[in-house]
């Protein structure tokens, strides 16, 4: 569908082509918000009602911390770098780079604490947990969605060509 030139494409066509990237990150965006709102909702205790152990909750932060990690070294290594080469804000120096850099502080503060606490579990604090989560929420979700709005088609529009679209790594 997609490999045809735009001038054979209908309307709606070409706007779904120019806010696919978009649409595939927004997918794994809201994944990390739903991951990152459980773990939040659960660090008060609540996760042994749920029928999970201190360990098994602490595996779960562990996957964020693994998920996050991931994603973002995939987008550093392969999509931004191309995306730079005529998008400002996805340049070494600019906001999501930055967002990155504050998300990761972060996530390293959730390993030490995982790992504190695993080590021994008498010691997990839910005080302490939603914390460290509070500490780097805002930038985590407003990063998320900033994301997301520059890969829609309103700024896409500014700097491609729709036949162009398939030569970022997604």
């Amino acid at each position: 569908m997609f490999g045809r030139q735009s001038r054979g494409l209908s309307k709606a066509m070409q706007e779904a082509k120019w806010n696919s990237i978009a649409d595939h990150m927004q997918s794994f965006h809201d994944h990390f918000k739903v991951e990152f709102n459980n773990i939040y909702k659960l660090a008060d205790g609540t996760f042994n009602s749920r029928g999970m152990s201190l360990h098994m909750y602490l595996r779960i932060c562990s996957q964020l911390v693994r998920h996050l990690t991931a994603h973002h070294t995939i987008e550093e290594r392969y999509v931004f770098p191309v995306l730079a080469k005529r998008m400002p804000e996805f340049r070494e120096d600019d906001k999501h780079i930055k967002a990155h850099h504050a998300i990761h502080e972060g996530l390293e503060k959730l390993d030490v604490l995982i790992s504190k606490w695993s080590k021994d579990t008498k010691t997990y604090s839910p005080a302490e947990m939603k914390g460290c989560l509070d500490s780097w929420r805002e930038v985590l979700f407003e990063h998320l969605d900033q994301e997301v709005q520059d890969l829609g088609a309103e700024n896409m529009k500014k700097y491609w060509k729709l036949e162009e679209l398939d030569q970022i790594p997604m």
